[in-house]
């Protein structure tokens, strides 16, 4: 199925397909510091075009379609909103400690007839300003499957040190709030997918079976509102971010279908880690974007018919 690419410069990326847009790459930051101003995708939708993407729901503002982030980032917050500050202080509003994520350019823009492939560079920087972490993103937009109705997203990341000092990966259950490990590449779904079915391989089902847990992928299936449909999206790791020897450390799923519609690639749910100055850690991260209710089969051959 062939795609089409529009690109208003300075501004977003939008890829349609068979006249629906199915996701906009927005690169220039929405206006409020305190949602830690960084590009995003939304909208993100099915290919007959069912939205499969939530922006700034009223729980939470800073909560943008599909986004990387980091909660808990050597005490700054790149994922926006208030900042965790341990159990006696809970949730506070704390602006100083909000970050934001500087699109630098494109180093690859490439778009053919099935494809669309980008290589960005960002600079994360800290509320004060000084420069952070440098970071090459991808973005590729593949395997538009008519016959199938679904379509991938693959999206990588390599994060580099810029400071002299470490730098310290956290999140809210590292700071002593349990089962929330939240941070890393975060997808916030519409309101209608809330109360969805989420599942992964070998049996487990539901938020508190794979809250925390870590696996090949995760797929969350959900009915929209208005029209008599579903769609499910996929989550699934590139093979080496589940290895021990390559990845810095273990990737576990941040999961919740009530009381609203999220899955995160947590890279420090349970244990900081550290990135020393100078150093940098890689993965990547596939997103398969369906229409209809896949079951377990059914997310499993098609991931595996999906070459890496």
């Amino acid at each position: 199925m062939t795609i089409k690419v529009d690109h208003i410069h300075g501004e977003r990326i939008t890829v349609s397909a068979g006249g629906v847009d199915l996701l906009s790459y927005v690169y220039r930051p929405d206006p409020e510091p305190y949602e830690s101003r960084k590009p995003y995708v939304h909208p993100l939708r099915t290919l007959s075009g069912r939205l499969v993407s939530g922006y700034r729901p009223n729980d939470h503002r800073w909560h943008k379609g599909l986004q990387m982030t980091a909660s808990h980032l050597s005490g700054q917050n790149f994922w926006g909103g208030h900042s965790y500050l341990g159990p006696d202080q809970g949730y506070q509003r704390v602006p100083e400690r909000v970050g934001s994520m500087r699109h630098d350019g494109f180093a690859d823009l490439t778009a053919t007839d099935e494809r669309l492939t980008l290589a960005e560079d960002l600079t994360w920087v800290a509320n004060d300003g000084a420069e952070w972490a440098g970071e090459r993103r991808g973005v590729t937009v593949h395997a538009v499957d008519e016959a199938a109705g679904s379509w991938a997203l693959d999206w990588s990341i390599r994060l580099t040190n810029l400071r002299d000092e470490p730098l310290r990966f956290g999140s809210p259950t590292t700071a002593g709030r349990e089962m929330a490990g939240y941070t890393g590449l975060q997808w916030r779904g519409p309101r209608d997918l809330t109360g969805g079915t989420v599942f992964g391989p070998g049996g487990a089902e539901g938020q508190e079976a794979l809250m925390g847990t870590q696996g090949p992928w995760l797929a969350f299936s959900g009915t929209h509102d208005d029209v008599d449909a579903a769609s499910t999206l996929v989550f699934a790791h590139a093979p080496e971010n589940l290895d021990p020897e390559l990845a810095v450390h273990g990737s576990h799923w941040f999961v919740r279908s009530t009381p609203i519609p999220t899955v995160a690639f947590s890279w420090a749910f349970f244990e900081e880690f550290e990135l020393p100055p100078g150093d940098a850690f890689a993965f990547r991260y596939r997103v398969l974007v369906a229409d209809g209710a896949w079951d377990r089969d059914r997310v499993a051959g098609a991931l595996a018919e999906l070459s890496w």
